[in-house]
C-alpha cells in the first residue's frame, strides 16, 4: 500500500481569485501547501491536480508535480477522483485530499490521520480530521461554533462521524443556545483521506445529490446517507483556511512573523 496526497488548486475562487498563486510571502500560496505536505514522511508522492494553465506552470516552477484536470467538476473530491486514476493509484492505496488553500496545515496531523486509517483498515473507506474549537476564540460570530461557515461534526463512541452540519451540533440546550464553552463542539477540517477503491467509487458515474446535502451544502453527508462510515481523527488544533483577502494577510504577517521574510507587494491580478 502507498499514500499519495494530492491538492486540488483552481484559479476562480469567488472571494480571492487566483488565491494558489498568491505570492506575499515570496513563495505561492499552493507552494506553502505543498511543500508542508511534502514534508509528512507517511506520505509517498504529492501532486497537485489543476484545470488551469497558470497554476500548472507556477507548481512546475518549484519542481512539484501537477497534473491537468478537466475543469467540469463539481467538486474537489471529482477532481481528486480523476487525478488519482492518472496518477496510478491501485485500489489498497491510500489517497489523501489536501485542501490547495491550508498552508499551515501540520504534517503531523496528516500522519495521524493516514495512521487512523489504516488501524481502521476494513471498517471505513474514507477518514477526516476534526480539532476542537479553543476556549479562547470567539463564543460566538465568526470562527465561533456558531457560524455556519465553521462546519462540526459529532462523533459516536467508535470514533466514526455521525453527522456533519453547519449549525452548533450538538445543539445547547441547558445555555438557550448560547455557546459556555467553545471546545465542547468539534471543527471540521477539510481534510480527507480516500481508499483508491472507494474514491473511484464515490467519483464515477453521475452524482445523485441527497437532500441532506442540498440543504447544507455538503457532500460528505451524501457518503454518510448511503451508509458509508467515516473515521474521524481528532486533533488538538486546527489549521487555518485562507478564503478572503483579510484571511491570506493574516497569513502572511504570522509567516513573516515567523521567518522575518520581506513580502513583495501585490496579490495576483492586482
Amino acid at each position: 500500500m502507498s499514500t499519495l496526497a494530492i491538492i486540488p488548486a483552481r484559479f476562480g475562487a469567488t472571494r480571492l481569485p487566483g488565491k494558489p498563486l498568491a505570492k506575499q510571502t515570496g513563495k505561492y500560496l499552493v507552494q506553502h501547501v505543498y511543500e508542508r505536505t511534502v514534508s509528512c514522511a507517511a506520505i509517498d508522492r504529492v501532486a497537485v491536480a489543476t484545470d488551469d494553465d497558470r497554476i500548472a506552470q507556477a507548481v512546475a516552477s518549484f519542481g512539484g508535480e501537477v497534473v491537468m484536470t478537466s475543469p467540469g467538476h463539481a467538486t474537489g473530491t471529482d477532481r481528486i477522483g480523476e487525478a488519482a486514476v492518472v496518477l496510478g493509484a491501485s485500489a489498497g492505496d491510500l489517497v489523501l485530499n489536501v485542501q490547495g488553500d491550508e498552508p499551515e496545515i501540520d504534517p503531523d496531523s496528516l500522519a495521524r490521520l493516514l495512521t487512523g486509517m489504516s488501524r481502521a483498515a476494513g471498517a471505513c473507506s474514507v477518514g477526516t480530521l476534526a480539532a476542537p474549537f479553543p476556549d479562547d476564540g470567539p463564543r460566538s460570530g465568526p470562527g465561533s461554533p456558531l457560524d455556519p461557515a465553521c462546519v462540526k461534526v459529532v462523533l459516536g463512541n467508535n470514533g466514526q462521524a455521525l453527522y456533519f452540519s453547519r449549525s452548533a451540533i450538538p445543539y445547547p440546550r441547558d445555555t438557550g443556545g448560547m455557546v459556555d464553552k467553545p471546545s465542547r463542539w468539534l471543527l471540521h477540517m477539510g481534510v480527507y483521506a480516500f481508499r483508491a477503491d472507494a474514491l473511484r467509487a464515490l467519483t464515477s458515474g453521475p452524482v445523485r445529490r441527497h437532500p441532506l446535502e442540498v440543504a447544507e451544502s455538503l457532500e460528505q453527508l451524501r457518503w454518510l446517507a448511503s451508509g458509508l462510515a467515516i473515521t474521524v481523527v481528532v486533533v488538538e488544533r486546527a489549521s487555518v483556511g485562507i478564503d478572503t483577502p483579510e484571511d491570506y494577510a493574516a497569513f502572511v504577517a504570522r509567516w513573516s512573523g515567523r521567518t522575518g521574510g520581506r513580502q513583495p507587494a501585490g496579490l495576483p491580478g492586482r
